[in-house]
């Protein structure tokens, strides 16, 4: 597929669009600054600028396209990854501006200019634990798609509306609309880093509910979500299959969530942000457990 890929220089932009390109996508990075992958063309421009989002749903993917005639062709799918990525970087109000303008530019343009298939970067902290005030206990878990999403931080709140617009959009269109609510994005050198320390304190994850999605794998999701077709609007986390701590739920449970019911019965080792829907409706096989790179 030719693929719109908005955001691919980020921290999980650059290993999806490394993967879609090795299974034969031709993507075309739209962002503020280039990737600079062998094979990927490199587009430069502002998701916040309604006009360049939609200039850039009709154009070449790489200049050898230039030798076919027939012009610039519309792309088969958007995947929409361009974000203020994370709370605390720029004030509440830009945070806020960029991610709900860019998301509702993106969907727009794609969807009005005839692309059919659209895949967003909502996120885990919607859930509303992540990045609100003080200690914080989920309403329920494990935490799935049909939770009641509340966050209270503007980072949170902009993926909860651009849920919303999405599911707006496609209730017009009539088109696919998929959006990723990702856990914590590890990539493979960060293992050595980031993990060891969790064996003896895994509360350093409990407010992303001990969940993480490693680049690599979130690179498959998107890859099924693209060929994954009428579904219209849909929700699904984004994480790997177990927590990012070895304790098990048992222990994780009773002392950081003693007073949160649970919805269903969980594995001693399964994700409380759970990618149970990925794994039945998209066929997701995880690859790169945390185990495989952690002594």
């Amino acid at each position: 597929m030719r693929v719109l890929f908005t955001g691919g220089s980020g921290k999980a932009g650059k290993h999806v669009v490394a993967y879609l390109a090795s299974k034969g996508h031709r993507v075309l990075n739209f962002d503020r600054v280039p990737l600079g992958l062998a094979g990927v063309h490199d587009l430069i421009g502002d998701i916040t600028d309604a006009g360049q989002v939609y200039s850039a749903m009709r154009t070449h993917a790489g200049y050898d396209e230039m030798e076919s005639p027939g012009g610039a062709q519309l792309f088969d799918a958007v995947v929409h990854f361009a974000a203020v990525p994370r709370y605390g970087m720029v004030p509440d109000t830009e945070t806020f501006r960029v991610n709900t303008v860019g998301t509702y530019n993106a969907l727009e343009a794609a969807l009005k200019m005839g692309i059919r298939k659209v895949i967003i970067a909502s996120s885990e902290t919607t859930y509303g634990v992540c990045f609100s005030d003080g200690v914080v206990d989920p309403k329920v878990l494990p935490l799935e798609e049909d939770y009641d999403i509340d966050p209270m931080d503007s980072y949170g709140m902009s993926k909860k509306v651009n849920e919303v617009t999405a599911r707006s959009f496609q209730r017009r269109f009539g088109a696919d609309v998929y959006a990723l609510r990702i856990g914590n994005v590890v990539e493979p050198h960060e293992y050595a880093t980031l993990f060891p320390a969790l064996k003896d304190d895994p509360g350093l994850r409990r407010r992303i509910t001990f969940s993480y999605i490693d680049a690599r794998d979130l690179g498959q999701i998107v890859d099924l979500c693209l060929k994954k077709d009428g579904l219209g609007f849909q929700v699904f986390n984004a994480a790997n299959d177990e927590n990012a701590v070895p304790q098990p739920n048992s222990e994780l449970l009773a002392r950081f969530f003693p007073n949160v019911p649970l919805s269903r019965p969980v594995g001693e080792r399964e994700g409380l942000l759970s990618n149970r829907k990925i794994k039945e409706v998209l066929g997701f096989k995880e690859q790169h457990p945390w185990q495989a790179s952690v002594k």
